[in-house]
């Protein structure tokens, strides 16, 4: 390994939308390099709604092919993979973030009790207690998901185009709707890998920090990859 560069590694669902840039599986979404590996039969469906029961074997074996590669740090392209937190780290040799979820408790102990911090979800009815567990987040987190049948919805699960316009209303209104529900909201954090390139649009429309797997992805490459100072300049006041 010591003779490969340094990256970060991404474990990918099985899916086939477009990942435009700001998206987990877009290469140019990263400042750092970055390498993926999807694992056959994951579809959002099993992961999101039955658990990725019979998968996680499979993500055991594309981290490991990841680590193999030069990957000293690994992210997964669906936040609903916080449930295996526990199972996942326990069984790969670098640190590994499942979800942007993770960053829940830090993100309120940083924004203060006084505060909320919201999530938008791909799926709300399916963004249980259990999860928020698994991250060592309250289980009262504010959240909102995309609406059924809408653009967001109709691209992940596979009977929809990419719609930017659409994609981009849908989040912003949702990210409207939760400050309408949470007037004391403080901070939002992005479940979904596939809406970090709507962040901008989503920080505009609640004037509010966004934090999503590109932001916890860059915090823990960071930690593998730190930089060497060396010398004395002057002091700056």
């Amino acid at each position: 390994m010591q003779h490969q560069q340094r990256s970060l590694g991404v474990i990918m669902l099985d899916t086939g939308f477009p990942r435009p840039p700001g998206d987990v599986g877009n290469p140019a979404s990263w400042e750092m390099p970055v390498r993926f590996k999807k694992v056959s039969g994951a579809s959002p469906d099993k992961i999101i709604r039955q658990g990725g029961a019979g998968l996680i074997e499979d993500f055991v074996i594309a981290g490991e092919a990841l680590i193999a590669e030069g990957c000293r740090a690994l992210v997964t392209s669906c936040g609903f993979m916080a449930r295996h937190q526990g199972t996942l780290n326990g069984k790969l040799s670098v640190p590994i973030a499942t979800s942007s979820l993770l960053q829940l408790p830090m993100v309120s102990t940083l924004v203060g009790p006084q505060r909320a911090v919201g999530v938008i979800t791909y799926d709300e009815a399916s963004l249980d207690d259990a999860i928020f567990a698994a991250c060592g987040a309250s289980i009262g987190t504010p959240r909102i998901g995309m609406p059924g049948g809408g653009a967001f919805r109709e691209l992940i699960e596979g009977s929809g185009t990419y719609d930017r316009s659409a994609l981009e209303t849908e989040i912003t209104n949702a990210a409207q709707e939760l400050k309408l529900r949470e007037p004391n909201l403080g901070a939002v954090v992005l479940e979904c890998t596939n809406m970090p390139p709507f962040a901008q649009a989503v920080a505009k429309t609640c004037g509010l920090p966004v934090f999503d797997v590109l932001s916890l992805g860059h915090w823990l490459f960071s930690s593998t990859s730190s930089r060497a100072f060396a010398g004395m300049s002057e002091r700056v006041n």
